[in-house]
């Protein structure tokens, strides 16, 4: 059976028809193992009190691609956080890193993977407006300074006994006064007393005046008789 030119044609068109069919499902398929931005995504999260920013890759075709995270303010970089290479898979390889962010800070995060992705995630990562920790409230207290060391102490210094008073000090002191229920002299007795008068003054006076008066009559008696004779 003799192929005619209608038959061939006919041939060759099927053969490119699929030829183009499958050129278009390796191109497909090919789009679809290629990495992508869109494959990346970034997350502020907590891990206990620590903060951290994870970065997950779900790109099928495990595209080594190497992931930095800048802090950012006013659009500017401030630091660099970290830098990390991840492989990814189509159920997601995630990698962190390690950041005590503050709440509704901006972070850039890059991801390089060969010639097929040099670019930011968009939009940038916004922490969330709670820390993972928060400060006490109460301030801490205060230490308290610590005790002085206590100084070497000094010897007492020794107290010389007291004297003891001899014999005859203790024989010869005056015994204190026995105090009497006798009333007190008067003011006018004290000053007799002080200048020398006690209670034979007016016996010796009565004795000196009975004296003058004998005196005087011996005399009156002498002169008497002396008249007496004279007259004779």
């Amino acid at each position: 059976m003799s192929i005619t030119r209608r038959t061939a044609a006919r041939s060759a068109r099927i053969l490119g028809v699929a030829t183009a069919s499958a050129a278009l499902a390796l191109g497909a398929a090919g789009h679809a193992l290629a990495c992508n931005i869109n494959e990346f995504s970034a997350e502020a999260k907590c891990d206990g009190d620590k903060g951290v920013i994870a970065v997950t890759d779900v790109d099928a075709s495990g595209t080594p691609a190497v992931v930095s995270v800048f802090l950012e303010n006013n659009g500017a970089d401030v630091k660099k956080i970290g830098e990390q290479e991840v492989k990814g898979s189509r159920e997601g390889v995630t990698i962190t890193f390690a950041e005590d962010w503050k709440p509704n800070a901006t972070y850039r995060v890059h991801v390089k993977a060969g010639n097929q992705v040099d670019e930011d995630i968009t939009p940038n990562l916004t922490t969330p407006s709670t820390a993972c920790h928060t400060e006490e409230s109460t301030p801490p207290a205060t230490p308290s300074s610590p005790a002085p060391s206590p100084s070497p102490s000094t010897p007492a210094e020794s107290t010389p006994p007291a004297p003891t008073p001899s014999a005859s000090e203790s024989s010869t002191a005056p015994a204190p006064a026995t105090p009497s229920n006798a009333p007190s002299p008067a003011a006018g007795e004290s000053n007799l007393a002080e200048t020398g008068a006690n209670s034979n003054t007016g016996m010796i006076a009565g004795i000196a005046a009975a004296l003058v008066v004998v005196g005087g009559g011996a005399v009156f008696f002498g002169f008497r008789r002396r008249g007496a004779r004279n007259n004779g």
